[in-house]
């Protein structure tokens, strides 16, 4: 018989890595709770000051541990810096042979508004839209004297979701919003005129506003629309 081999053991950096996140869950530990230091994490988890080290900077790369110099370790808060950084490198490494995950991104986030519109018609009047109005009379004075801003494209998106209550949702919109605009200068100039992305917007607010699912959803269609065919002229 083939002996079968035996899983590689962790190294004692990972281990820390996983006694530290372990720690965290056992005592009810949340973000910004300050952490025990070195020495008494050492001795808590029985490994030595070289392990603690390289586990800490390990998970402050992910987020889950905050290194405060001169101040302490906190518990982390929740943030998707490192997935933008790393989703904005391959998109762009993916540019180069011909591909294009920068568009598999776009109809991601396509297919996640579709869903979160329909979430807000299914809240009717909890929905809290108001700041959506001074939203769009700030893209229509954008549009009279130019194109409207990435600034206010993006509030627009994060206002309307805002009133789901969901952190997640505006960290998820902003990281793909963070990594389509990392590549910005690939794209070119949008094809749309100021006015109709005005309208493509307007179209949405309305649509959610009147509680019509349907017309909600193909309007988050045609918003996309502009932005797939923008990203699909991309060539590496």
């Amino acid at each position: 018989m083939t002996a079968v081999p035996r899983p590689a053991r962790p190294s004692r950096a990972v281990e820390a890595q996983e006694g530290v996140k372990d720690l965290i869950v056992r005592r009810g530990m949340v973000a910004g709770d300050p952490l025990p230091t070195e020495s008494e994490l050492m001795e808590e988890l029985q490994v030595s000051r070289n392990s603690i080290r390289e586990a800490l900077k390990a998970l402050q790369a992910v987020g889950i541990v905050d290194i405060r110099h001169g101040f302490g370790m906190f518990v982390g808060r929740m943030s998707l810096a490192g997935l933008v950084d790393e989703l904005a490198f391959h998109s762009r490494i993916t540019l180069q042979n011909g591909k294009n995950h920068l568009g598999h991104l776009v109809e991601i986030r396509e297919i996640l508004e579709s869903g979160l519109v329909e979430r807000l018609i299914e809240l009717g009047e909890g929905a809290d839209l108001t700041p959506i109005a001074d939203v769009i009379a700030r893209m229509e004075a954008e549009a009279l004297a130019g194109p409207v801003s990435p600034e206010t494209d993006r509030l627009f998106h994060d206002l309307l979701y805002r009133p789901l209550g969901n952190p997640l949702v505006s960290q998820l919109l902003g990281a793909f919003w963070d990594v389509y605009y990392q590549l910005r200068d690939r794209l070119g100039a949008p094809d749309e005129p100021p006015g109709d992305v005005v309208k493509r917007h307007r179209d949405i607010y309305t649509a959610v506003l009147a509680g019509d699912r349907a017309a909600a959803v193909a309007a988050v269609h045609a918003h996309f629309l502009g932005v797939r065919n923008r990203v699909a002229r991309i060539r590496g």
